[in-house]
């Protein structure tokens, strides 16, 4: 079942009752799942962050454009455009819990879903960026996975309050586990409903 369906099951479930009224819910995603589900996986250093109004002037919305340093999976260019709901324009904000928080000169692995012709949007909302933190010596790089902050997390199974698989690992080992992912998936016989 794809990200995007199973996130369609949870609002079903979230109308239908038994999670808490106002949370931000989504369905907790481990590793494999986000590097096999995302259109594109990219490390990078985040350049710009500028929130705006969308272009009907109901929302604010927050454009993050990352120079990518790798690909880790797809072809998304030198640059790509993370667009993500709320922001601050002027005295006016709009909070939307369990995104990921983003700022210049920041390096990260991103697991991106296309969100139209040029941008894209985190796959599994906060649960799609890791920021890469290194040593004084630039020797070892850890990354470090972002908070979903008070967001309620769902196993996609029990459809179960649970809690974040995600742990702080180097970078290495990041790269190394989506790897791993994306060729079993490539080694794994097509079923129907997959990419």
């Amino acid at each position: 079942m794809s990200i995007r369906r199973s996130v369609r099951t949870l609002v079903l479930a979230a109308l239908l009752g038994g999670l808490p009224a106002g949370a931000t819910t989504m369905l907790r995603a481990d590793l494999p799942q986000m590097a096999q589900a995302s259109d594109a996986v990219v490390q990078g250093v985040v350049r710009r962050v500028q929130s705006r109004w969308s272009g009907d002037n109901q929302r604010i919305v927050t454009d993050v454009e990352i120079q990518v340093t790798e690909s880790l999976k797809g072809q998304p260019g030198g640059t790509v455009l993370v667009t993500q709901p709320g922001g601050r324009v002027g005295d006016i904000g709009q909070v939307v819990s369990g995104l990921a928080s983003f700022s210049e000169g920041e390096e990260v692995v991103v697991f991106l879903e296309k969100k139209g012709a040029t941008a894209f949007r985190l796959a599994g909302m906060a649960q799609g960026k890791y920021q890469v933190q290194r040593s004084a010596s630039g020797t070892s790089a850890m990354a470090v996975p972002a908070s979903t902050g008070d967001a309620v997390l769902i196993d996609p199974k029990t459809h179960q309050q649970s809690v974040s698989s995600a742990k702080p690992v180097t970078l290495e080992q990041l790269k190394t586990a989506i790897r791993a992912a994306l060729q079993a998936q490539q080694g794994a016989p097509a079923t129907k409903g997959t990419k």
